[in-house]
């Protein structure tokens, strides 16, 4: 068996992600993955996934622009594009260890992802009290 290689795991994740395949994104993360992040944190990979998939819920497209790998350490430059924010670069970076990620790191300005999650909320709340 071969291990895929820290950059054919972060396409992987990414793809999966992007798709909404989170038994395939399941098979890529670590079962202590550790991440952090702008919006928060994850211990292991049943809250990551959580994590993912919650903010799966408004993710429309992952725009890459650079992937740059080096041994087990992958940088993925994108724009996050979601259906309540413009485009927000973003940067990932994670560890792979024997094909899976084991930590990953994620930073980005996320004051427009966070305005758009509060209108979306509020618009929810009008439509539920109409």
């Amino acid at each position: 068996m071969t291990t895929r290689t820290a950059r054919e795991v972060a396409e992987t994740y990414f793809t999966a992600w992007e798709a909404g395949d989170f038994d395939a994104l399941r098979g890529v993360l670590a079962e202590n993955v550790d991440f952090v992040g702008a919006l928060g944190t994850a211990s292991g990979v049943d809250e990551a996934l959580a994590g993912l998939k919650g903010l799966g819920r408004v993710l429309e497209k992952i725009d890459v622009k650079v992937r740059v790998a080096e041994g087990g350490e992958v940088i993925t430059w994108f724009d996050l594009c979601t259906s309540v924010a413009p485009p927000t670069p973003t940067a990932n970076w994670m560890h792979v260890e024997d094909g899976k990620v084991t930590r990953i790191r994620v930073t980005f300005d996320p004051r427009a992802l966070l305005a758009g999650f509060e209108a979306q909320n509020a618009a929810g709340s009008l439509s539920a009290e109409v």
